[in-house]
C-alpha cells in the first residue's frame, strides 16, 4: 500500500473571493477622490504656471515698450472701412500685444504683418491689414487659433476650430463699473464726447483705478500703490450652455439708458429671483433676468465669459474688484461694457490672480470685500483717484493708486 497521501487542491473559496473584491472595491472607492484631487492639483499648478508665463511676458514688454500692453488697442476706423473688414477699430485685448513675449512669435508676426490667406487656405484680397480685422472674424486664421497659455487645464469647454478661440485670463479694470470699454476714447482714436458730457476723457481720468485702463497705456511708474500690492491680472471661466452665473452674463439696465453706472448695489442680485434657490451657481432659467449669449449659433455663443480672446470688452478679457471671486457676472445694457465682472475659475474656492510684480497668488472666495451695499458712482461712492475703495481689501487690490494700506495676508 503506497504512504503517499491525497491532499484536496488548495483554492478560494466563493465567500472569501466575494470578500477580496469587495475589500478591492472600498479601496477603490477611497482612491477615487484622492487621484482626482491630485489630477485637479496637477491642473492648478499648470493653471499658474502659464499665469506666471503671461506674467513674464508682461514684464518683458514693459521693458520692451516702457509701457503694459493696451486693453482696447490695434488699428483705429479708416474712412472706407464701414463693415470692420480690415481694421479692429480698437478692439484688441491686452493678449495680442503679449504674445511674441509668451513663446507665440509666430502668432505675432502673422498679426503684425498683411495676412493673406483665409481661414480655408483661399486667397484673402485685399489682404487682412497688420493688427487683424474685427475681432470676431472667423475668417482670419490666428483669431481662432487657440493659444495653450491662455487656456486653464481645468476649464473643460473646448471652442469648435472655426469660431474665435478662447482665453481664461483677463485683465484688471479696478473697482469701478462704469464705461470699462473704451476709456474715453472711440474706435477712431479720439475723444468720443464734448468736454461737457461725463464720459468725455477728461472726467473718465479720475475713474481709471485699475492696472489696465481701456484705450490707454499705463505704465509701472502710475501704480503708486506698488507692484505687489496691485492686481494686474486674474482667472475667468468661459461661458458655456449653462446658465452659470461665472461664465454668463445678467442684464441689468436698470430701467435707463443702456450704458452707464449700475444704479443698484453689488449684493442686489444675490436673490432668489435672479439665482436659482436650488442650484445658487446658477442663474434661474425662466423669468428674470435676461441672460446674454442664449442660442447656439455663432453671434449668440460669442457673448459669453471669455470665449473671445481677441476683444478688449470686459466680457470677455477684464474683470473688476468690486465682488469677490466666483461671484455673479452682471452687464449693463450692452454685455460688454459696464458691469460687475468678477475673476472666476473651476478651482475649488477661489481662483488665481497676477500681481504686477509677476508674482501669482490663489485668492479665495471669502476674501475681504468690504461694504457689498455701496452703489458704484453715487453719494455712497464716487470713485477718484487716491480715494479709499469701498470694497474692501479685495477693492484696493485693485486699485494702482488708492493708497491703502495692505496689512492683510491674502
Amino acid at each position: 500500500m503506497s504512504n503517499l497521501k491525497w491532499r484536496r487542491a488548495s483554492g478560494f473559496t466563493l465567500v472569501e473571493l466575494l470578500v477580496v473584491i469587495a475589500i478591492i472595491g472600498v479601496m477603490v472607492g477611497l482612491l477615487l477622490p484622492a487621484v482626482q484631487a491630485a489630477r485637479e492639483a496637477a491642473r492648478r499648478m499648470s493653471c499658474g504656471n502659464n499665469f506666471k508665463q503671461i506674467g513674464l511676458g508682461l514684464h518683458n514688454y514693459h521693458a520692451a515698450y516702457d509701457r503694459l500692453p493696451m486693453q482696447q488697442g490695434g488699428t483705429v476706423r479708416e474712412s472706407v472701412d464701414l463693415n470692420w473688414n480690415r481694421t479692429n477699430q480698437l478692439q484688441n485685448s491686452w493678449l495680442v500685444g503679449v504674445t511674441p513675449f509668451i513663446e507665440q512669435q509666430a502668432m505675432w508676426e502673422a498679426i503684425s504683418n498683411p495676412y493673406g490667406i483665409q481661414r480655408d487656405g483661399t486667397p484673402q484680397i485685399p489682404p487682412f491689414s497688420a493688427m487683424g480685422p474685427r475681432v470676431w472674424n472667423t475668417n482670419y486664421l490666428p483669431w481662432i487659433t487657440q493659444m495653450p497659455t491662455l487656456r486653464c487645464p481645468s476649464d473643460p469647454l473646448v471652442p469648435i476650430s472655426t469660431w474665435v478661440a478662447y482665453t481664461n485670463y483677463a485683465a484688471c479694470l479696478g473697482d469701478t463699473t462704469a464705461e470699462l470699454h473704451n476709456g474715453g476714447i472711440n474706435f477712431l482714436g479720439l475723444s468720443n464726447a464734448t468736454p461737457t458730457q461725463w464720459w468725455h476723457a477728461q472726467f473718465m481720468r479720475p475713474y481709471w483705478r485699475g492696472a489696465f485702463v481701456p484705450r490707454n497705456s499705463t505704465k509701472f511708474r502710475d501704480i503708486l500703490d506698488g507692484l505687489s500690492n496691485t492686481i494686474a491680472a486674474g482667472e475667468i471661466v468661459t461661458g458655456g450652455e449653462e446658465l452659470t452665473i461665472t461664465g454668463r452674463a445678467a442684464q441689468d439696465s436698470g430701467g435707463t439708458a443702456s450704458h452707464g453706472p449700475l444704479t443698484r448695489s453689488p449684493d442686489f442680485y444675490n436673490n432668489a429671483t435672479w439665482i436659482d434657490p436650488l442650484r445658487p451657481r446658477n442663474w434661474v432659467a425662466t423669468g428674470t433676468p435676461f441672460i446674454f449669449g442664449g442660442g447656439t449659433g455663432g453671434s449668440a455663443i460669442d457673448q459669453r465669459r471669455g470665449v473671445l480672446w481677441t476683444t478688449g470688452s470686459p466680457l470677455y478679457s477684464g474683470f473688476n474688484t468690486v465682488r469677490p471671486p466666483n461671484s455673479y457676472v452682471i452687464a449693463r445694457g450692452l454685455a460688454n461694457n459696464d458691469g460687475i465682472f468678477p475673476p472666476s475659475s473651476h478651482h475649488q474656492g477661489g481662483c488665481h490672480i497676477l500681481m504686477a510684480d509677476g508674482a501669482v497668488k490663489f485668492i479665495t472666495d471669502s476674501i475681504d470685500a468690504g461694504n457689498q451695499s455701496v452703489i458704484p458712482f453715487s453719494v455712497q461712492y464716487n470713485p477718484r483717484a487716491g480715494q479709499v475703495s469701498p470694497y474692501g481689501l479685495w477693492g484696493s487690490l485693485g486699485t494702482k493708486a488708492g493708497k491703502e494700506t495692505i496689512d492683510k495676508e491674502f
